[in-house]
């Protein structure tokens, strides 16, 4: 009996562990957040360096836009959704911001910067998109 209530606190205790941990390394993007996909599309000849992207140049951008910054997520294509069809973007990278203006007034004093170290990683041109999340 006694050590059917300590495996059984054992397991008790594992689950609220791992759970607990799960829970709280997650961040909702909630309805009314700002996201900022800049995609990196892909074509013959043309390079992306990621591992740059993910150490250097998310995190600058990220210290630009401060508070505002809900998270970001860096995403490396891998296929398209139709198959036997080119890779659509070589990369992705969003932005989740509270405010658009506060966003925009991040940037911009910063915009030179930003554009200069696409060499750094990247002979492409993104595409970006803003949007509402509304769901």
């Amino acid at each position: 009996m006694k050590l059917r209530l300590i495996l059984s606190f054992f397991l008790f205790a594992t689950c609220f562990t791992v759970f607990g941990q799960e829970k709280q390394n997650t961040v909702t993007v909630e309805k009314g957040l700002v996201k900022i996909s800049i995609m990196y599309p892909y074509a013959e000849g043309k390079t992306f360096n990621m591992e740059y992207y993910e150490t250097k140049h998310m995190p600058m951008v990220a210290r630009f836009l401060g508070s505002n910054l809900v998270k970001y997520t860096i995403e490396k294509g891998i296929a398209s959704g139709v198959p036997n069809q080119p890779l659509p973007f070589m990369a992705i990278g969003t932005f989740y911001v509270k405010s658009l203006s506060k966003y925009q007034a991040a940037i911009a004093p910063n915009i030179g910067t930003i554009r200069s170290d696409f060499a750094n990683y990247t002979n492409v041109t993104p595409i970006i998109l803003v949007s509402e999340v509304v769901k």
